[in-house]
C-alpha cells in the first residue's frame, strides 16, 4: 500500500467522515428497495443516481475531513509554539476581556490561565495586588513609568515599563487583531521581560561611569601640572619637548574620559538637555568664527553657505549642539588633505519642517562598506585609524544620539578619497522634539 492510498484510508475514518458512513448505508438499503419494487431499467436508473450521490458525499466530506483534519494540527502547532514562547501572551477583546493568556504570562504575572480567561480588566485593578502589574501593562499609563518607542497611531506599539519594588523591565508590544473585513476584534499584547539584560547593562554603564569619575581627577591634575612644567622658560629644547609631548597625551586623556562619561550618560538617558529658541544661521556663523584660527592654521579654507530665505527660529540646546558642529568640524581638519575645503551649508528640507545643516570636506572619505558603522560606538573607518591614530571612536555616536534627543536625524555620504558630507537635520516645529529623554538601548 503506497502513501496516497494510505493517506485516503486515514482520512475515510475521520469522525468527519461518519455522516457519510450513516448515508452509504441508507443508500444501499434505499437500492435494495428499488430493485425489489421497480422495474429493471427504473433500477438501474436509480442505481446510477444513488451511486453519484454516493460518489458526491464521499468527496465533499473527504475536503471537509482533510480541510479539519489540517486546521486541527495548525492549530495544535500555534498553540504548542505560542505556550513554549519566553515572552507572555495575552490576548483581550474590546471590553478588555481576556481571550488568552499563556504559560509565560502566568510566571511572569503570577496568575493562572483558567482565573483570567474571561476576566474582564478595569484601571481599578491597580489597587488589588495581585492584578496590579497586569492591569499596568493592560493600561500602560498606569505604570510608574513609561517610554514610548513607536509613534502614535502607529502598529505595534512599543513601550518601555518600568517599575522599582520590585525591580522589573518589562517591553510591551500591542497589536490589534481584526477580521477579514478590517474590524477591531480586539489587542494582543506582547510582553518580554527585560530585567537582566537592563540590569547589566546599567551595570556596565555604572562601571563606565565610575571608572571615568574616578579617573577625570588625576587627569585634570596631570593635565594642570603638565601645563605648569610646559610653560617654564627654564628647560631645555628637550625638555620642553618632552613636556609638550606629555600636556598633549594628557588632553587627549581627557577628551576620551569626558566621551566615556558622555556616551554613559547619554545610554542612562540622563544626558540632561536646556532647550531654547535659536537663530540657527547666527548660531553656526558664531561657531565657524570660534573654529576659524584652527581651521587657518590647518592651511584649510572654510566656506559658510548662507540660506537664501530667512528660517525660522528653531528649539535646540546651544551646548549639546555645539558639541555635534565642534565634532563634525575637527573630523573636517583631522581627516582632510592638505590645501583642502570645508563648506557648511544651511538650508530648508523639501520635505517636512526640518532644517538641514552640512558639513562636507575634501578629505579621505569613508569606505562604503563600513559606511553603515560609522556612528557605532567606539567604531573608526580603516583609513581614518591609518590616517591618524589617536581617537575615541565616540564623537559620531554621541553626536548622533544628541540630534536625535532633539528630534532630527544624521547621516553621511561619502566617496573614498574625494571627501565627506555630514548631515543634521533639526525641527522648526517645536512639537516634533521629543518630551523627555529615553535611555538607549
Amino acid at each position: 500500500m503506497n502513501d496516497g492510498q494510505k493517506q485516503f484510508r486515514f482520512y475515510l475514518f475521520l469522525p468527519e467522515m461518519r455522516i457519510f458512513w450513516v448515508l452509504f448505508v441508507l443508500l444501499i438499503a434505499v437500492f435494495v428497495i428499488c430493485v425489489v419494487n421497480l422495474s429493471a431499467l427504473l433500477a438501474a436508473i436509480s442505481a446510477v443516481l444513488l451511486l453519484f450521490i454516493c460518489f458526491y458525499v464521499l468527496i465533499s466530506m473527504l475536503w471537509v475531513g482533510k480541510v479539519n483534519y489540517k486546521t486541527k494540527m495548525e492549530r495544535s502547532e500555534l498553540k504548542s509554539i505560542v505556550g513554549g514562547l519566553q515572552d507572555g501572551l495575552i490576548a483581550y477583546d474590546q471590553n478588555f476581556r481576556i481571550t488568552f493568556f499563556n504559560r509565560a504570562a502566568e510566571s511572569l504575572f503570577g496568575l493562572k490561565t483558567e482565573e483570567m480567561i474571561g476576566h474582564v480588566l478595569q484601571p481599578q485593578d491597580v489597587e488589588n495586588k495581585s492584578l496590579q502589574l497586569l492591569a499596568q501593562v493592560i493600561f500602560p499609563s498606569l505604570a510608574p513609568s513609561l517610554a514610548l518607542r513607536s509613534k502614535a497611531g502607529e502598529y505595534p506599539q512599543i513601550a518601555d515599563l518600568s517599575f522599582a519594588d520590585p525591580a522589573c523591565e518589562l517591553r510591551v508590544a500591542t497589536a490589534p487583531m481584526a477580521d477579514e473585513n478590517g474590524q477591531i476584534l480586539g489587542f494582543m499584547k506582547i510582553i518580554h521581560d527585560r530585567t537582566r539584560e537592563v540590569t547589566l547593562i546599567k551595570s556596565k554603564s555604572e562601571f563606565i561611569a565610575v571608572a571615568s569619575h574616578q579617573l577625570r581627577t588625576p587627569i585634570t591634575e596631570l593635565n594642570w601640572a603638565m601645563e605648569t612644567i610646559a610653560q617654564d622658560q627654564g628647560l631645555d629644547a628637550s625638555n620642553q619637548d618632552i613636556a609638550k609631548n606629555a600636556l598633549t597625551s594628557a588632553r587627549k586623556m581627557k577628551n576620551i574620559v569626558e566621551d566615556l562619561l558622555n556616551a554613559s550618560r547619554i545610554e542612562e538617558g540622563r544626558f540632561g538637555y536646556n532647550f531654547q529658541p535659536m537663530d540657527i544661521v547666527d548660531y553656526v556663523g558664531q561657531i565657524l568664527s570660534e573654529a576659524m584660527p584652527q581651521i587657518e592654521k590647518a592651511g584649510l579654507k572654510i566656506y559658510f553657505d548662507r540660506p537664501s530665505d530667512p528660517l525660522p527660529s528653531i528649539s535646540i540646546d546651544p551646548q549639546k549642539i555645539s558639541m555635534v558642529l565642534s565634532n563634525l568640524l575637527d573630523n573636517a581638519v583631522r581627516y582632510n588633505v592638505q590645501n583642502g575645503e570645508i563648506v557648511v551649508s544651511i538650508k530648508k528640507t523639501p520635505q517636512g519642517p526640518f532644517v538641514d545643516v552640512s558639513v562636507k570636506d575634501t578629505g579621505i572619505g569613508v569606505p562604503q562598506e563600513q559606511m553603515d558603522k560609522l556612528f557605532s560606538k567606539f567604531f573608526r573607518a580603516e583609513n581614518a585609524v591609518k590616517f591618524q591614530a589617536d581617537g575615541s571612536g565616540l564623537g559620531l555616536y554621541i553626536a548622533r544620539n544628541i540630534v536625535r534627543a532633539h528630534g532630527g536625524q544624521m547621516w553621511a555620504e561619502s566617496q573614498p578619497g574625494r571627501g565627506s558630507t555630514f548631515h543634521l537635520t533639526l525641527p522648526t516645529d517645536s512639537t516634533l522634539v521629543p518630551t523627555q529623554e529615553m535611555a538607549l538601548e
